[in-house]
C-alpha cells in the first residue's frame, strides 16, 4: 500500500523542519568546491541539457505515477522538466537548502508550487521509509557522494518492488551533436590544462567500469551501466555521459 498523500506532505514538512540546512552540499548545484573543476561553469554557455535527459529518463524507465524523488536535485533542474513533462510531483532530496529554495521559486513562478517539494538530506542516509519510491532519477550528484556504494544501496531501499532508479551524468541522448563535440573537446583540453588534476579526476570518476565497480558492491541485482563516460558519446543510447538503470524486482 502506498503511503497517503497527506501523510507524505506532513512527513516533508517534518523533515524539512529538522534538517541540518549547514549539511556540505551533494547536487550538481553546489558541488564541493574544492574538487570540482572551476571550467564547468563555463559549460553553461552550451544548450541546456536537461530537458534531453529527461526524455532519457521517461524512455527508459517508463516511471508509473506516485512518488518521484530528484537526488542531489541542486535547483531542480531535472525535477522541474520532469514536472513539466508528465506533470507527475517531484520532491527534490540534497543536503544544500538554500540551492532547493531557489527551485522552489522558479516552479513558484512556473506556476508548479503545488508539485515540487523539498527534504533536506544526503544519499547515504535519505529520510525515506523503505519500499516508498516509485522512480528516483540523480544527475551529476553520484560523483560527489562521500559514499556511492552506500548511496546506491540507499537508493535501492527506498524503491519500492517495481520502482527504478536512472542515475549518473551525461547530456542526453538527443542532445545536438555539435554541442556534445564541443562538450568533448573542451573537455579533453581541460585535461591539460591549468586545473589538470581536477578534470582528469573528474573524467576518471566518470567511468563505466568505475560506475559497475560501485554497482556490484553495492549488490544491485540487476543494472544496466550506459555510456562510455565523460569524453565520449559512443554509446548512442544515452550520448554523452554514463549512468545505471536499475529496478526493484
Amino acid at each position: 500500500m502506498k503511503p497517503a498523500p497527506i501523510f507524505i506532505a506532513a512527513f516533508f514538512c517534518l523533515i524539512c523542519s529538522i534538517a541540518d540546512r549547514q549539511a556540505v552540499a551533494h547536487g550538481p548545484e553546489d558541488q564541493k568546491k574544492s574538487s570540482a573543476p572551476h571550467g564547468l561553469r563555463g559549460e553553461r554557455k552550451l544548450p541546456d541539457r536537461y530537458p534531453y535527459v529527461v526524455k532519457d529518463i521517461l524512455k527508459y524507465c517508463r516511471p508509473q505515477k506516485g512518488f518521484w524523488v530528484d537526488l542531489g536535485a541542486g535547483r531542480g533542474q531535472v525535477a522541474i522538466p520532469l514536472i513539466e513533462a508528465t506533470g507527475n510531483p517531484v520532491t527534490m532530496l540534497d543536503p544544500n537548502a538554500e540551492s532547493m529554495s531557489k527551485g522552489l521559486e522558479l516552479a513558484r513562478e512556473k506556476g508548479l508550487e503545488n508539485r515540487l517539494t523539498a527534504v533536506v538530506g544526503v544519499a547515504e542516509k535519505m529520510p525515506l521509509p523503505d519500499n516508498s519510491v516509485d522512480l528516483l532519477v540523480s544527475r551529476g550528484s553520484i560523483f560527489f557522494w562521500d559514499d556511492p556504494v552506500k548511496g546506491l544501496r540507499e537508493v535501492y531501499r527506498v524503491l519500492r518492488p517495481g520502482g527504478k532508479a536512472y542515475i549518473g551524468g551525461g547530456a542526453g541522448s538527443g542532445y545536438p551533436s555539435q554541442a556534445t563535440e564541443k562538450l568533448i573537446q573542451s573537455r579533453k583540453e581541460r585535461a591539460r590544462g591549468e586545473e589538470s588534476a581536477k578534470w582528469k579526476r573528474f573524467i576518471e570518476l566518470r567511468r563505466p567500469e568505475l560506475m559497475r565497480k560501485w554497482a556490484d558492491e553495492a549488490g544491485l541485482p540487476n543494472y544496466t551501466v550506459m555510456g562510455k563516460g565523460a569524453i565520449s558519446a559512443e554509446d548512442k543510447r544515452v550520448g554523452q555521459g554514463v549512468w545505471v538503470l536499475f529496478e526493484k524486482k
